[in-house]
């Protein structure tokens, strides 16, 4: 039985729970001036953990010594009997939002020359204003994220995922309907919010209703899913107009909409609210009919009563906050300082100097390569771990970029941004008399493997683990600022990248990215925590430096 904390005229007591109704029926209710609100959630106690223990290890027929010994974990029986199908499919409508995300993206690539080359006068674009038809989505993902980390806490996770289709389908739908060049805009700063919003709320999601042994598979769908879309709408974008695209990538978030309704919310959350009941229906529906639910029901909540109730401003003292915000904001900023914009932007005329005439083509073939090997990350990211992953991830970017660097160093000496043709042309006149050298095979070994690397890694970790380390009392806010780093970098980089080039050289450009990827390895090496095969209280005692239960 619980204890419940009030406060009387003559100071504070303690009582069991089931004094409280008598007291009050007794004294009146005027003389308890207060109830911890927390003591809804201490209904769990020791002793009750315990026993939700024992009855786990006596279905089993296994005893203490057993799980003490090693033999087998309670951790190991429990997940035996659990049935992943109903968590499959949570996880397959949420993931819907990434696709929206990646829709998002992707849609600019073809939609902005049929914008250029367009006959109706009032919705052509010039080059400044196709710059920020592109780039107003990172300022729009930036207020979402901060929007995103508010309503995950307020409206939880399940009715944040349902708000962020509305931005989507609203402002796919004025695109489509647009008159004017505001109207784009328009359209375009909402699907930025929305995407925002979701690059913060579905990773939370998915790692708060999936179990320790498919969760890092389970979270690089997020990135999976968002390289998805970009693809789809290049190759959409080669058969429709952009108005019909934009009508096309307005399906997934109405699907998400309507799947959402189905879905339960995460247990953790309805736990905070000091909903056992419906967390326990939450973790049926995820877990299976065999699964002994109240288990687990009971592991997390004892978590949350450690946790408290909600964000304070002092809890950012707490070594089990401030550590993995920092490891989060960093993981962010370096996942943008890799230059992963930089060679996109050059991909096109890469693809052209390798003698593929068609850019379109060659822009679905990087989609597709980012796939594919997001895809393989996906499906290795719970045996071979986080850590090794991102390592993998920054050596193969750090020597791509510093290969980009030397090719821009042999085919050009000037300081300004010419085409890679251009540049590939003037080689022999920067290495003195003799036949032409074509590098250009150079650049695309360079993209491929540079592509591959951050799919791997780089690519989707930083969202996994952002999702996976902080406690539930700070992970709205402590989310919304590392997406609004993101973010922020990603507008910052996209908008300084000419002047970048013009100061440094496109070879000294490349070489700094390169620096960046190897610094982003020693970083990983030397703070980031691996999280594979841990629950999610197991991942945040390492930060609070308790032994992990």
């Amino acid at each position: 039985m619980g204890l419940i904390q009030i406060q009387t005229p003559r100071g504070q007591a303690t009582l069991t729970a089931g004094v409280v109704p008598l007291l009050v029926e007794l004294t009146g209710a005027k003389q308890i001036d207060r109830i911890d609100l927390r003591s809804r959630r201490t209904r769990t106690s020791t002793m009750d953990i315990q026993d939700e223990r024992r009855r786990l290890l006596d279905a089993e027929g296994t005893d203490e010594y057993e799980t003490v010994t090693g033999v087998r974990s309670e951790q190991d029986i429990y997940l035996d009997k659990v049935q992943n199908g109903k968590l499959y499919l949570a996880v397959f409508v949420s993931v819907l939002g990434p696709l929206s995300f990646g829709f998002v993206l992707g849609y600019s690539s073809p939609a902005i020359p049929d914008l250029i080359t367009t006959n109706d006068d009032r919705v052509r674009l010039n080059d400044d204003q196709a710059s920020w038809f592109g780039s107003i989505v990172t300022l729009g993902a930036a207020v979402g994220g901060l929007l995103g980390g508010w309503l995950v806490e307020r409206i939880g996770r399940k009715l944040s995922l349902m708000f962020c289709s509305l931005p989507f389908v609203f402002g796919f739908a004025i695109i489509t309907a647009a008159q004017n060049l505001w109207m784009l805009y328009v359209g375009r700063a909402l699907t930025g919010l929305a995407s925002g919003v979701t690059s913060l709320v579905v990773p939370v999601y998915i790692s708060e209703i999936a179990h320790e042994r498919v969760r890092g598979t389970m979270g690089s769908c997020v990135q999976l899913m968002v390289v998805t879309g970009i693809c789809g709408a290049y190759v959409a974008g080669t058969y429709l107009g952009w108005r019909w695209l934009a009508l096309c990538c307005s399906l997934p978030p109405t699907l998400l909409i309507v799947g959402m309704c189905f879905m339960p919310e995460t247990p953790r959350y309805l736990l905070s609210q000091g909903k056992r009941r419906e967390a326990e229906e939450a973790l049926r529906f995820l877990r299976g009919p065999d699964a002994p639910v109240q288990w687990e029901c009971a592991r997390i909540e004892e978590a949350c009563d450690h946790q408290g109730a909600g964000f304070k401003v002092s809890d950012l003292l707490e070594p089990c906050v401030y550590k993995p915000l920092a490891i989060g904001v960093l993981l962010m900023f370096f996942q943008q300082a890799t230059g992963i914009n930089a060679i996109m932007f050059y991909a096109e005329n890469i693809f052209e100097d390798a003698h593929f005439d068609n850019r379109a083509l060659g822009t679905v073939i990087v989609g597709l390569t980012q796939v594919f090997f997001t895809g393989i990350a996906a499906l290795i990211m719970d045996r071979a771990g986080r850590k090794v992953l991102l390592c993998i991830s920054g050596v193969a970017m750090t020597i791509s970029a510093a290969v980009f660097g030397v090719f821009f160093h042999l085919t050009t000496g000037q300081h300004n941004n010419t085409s890679v043709r251009a540049m590939a042309s003037g080689v022999e006149g920067s290495l003195g008399a003799g036949p032409e050298v074509d590098l250009a095979w150079l650049a695309l070994a360079s993209m491929g493997i540079f592509i591959a690397g951050f799919a791997l890694g780089w690519g989707p970790i930083p969202w996994l683990v952002m999702s996976e380390i902080f406690p539930s009392n700070v992970k709205g806010f402590a989310s919304a600022v590392c997406v609004l780093t993101n973010w922020g970098n990603a507008f910052i980089i996209t908008k300084c990248f000419q002047d970048l080039l013009a100061l440094l050289t496109n070879a000294g450009t490349f070489w700094l990215f390169s620096s960046m990827c190897a610094i982003n390895v020693v970083f990983t090496i030397a703070f980031v925590p691996e999280t594979k095969g841990k629950t999610l209280e197991q991942i945040q005692d390492n930060f609070r430096g308790t032994p992990a239960q």
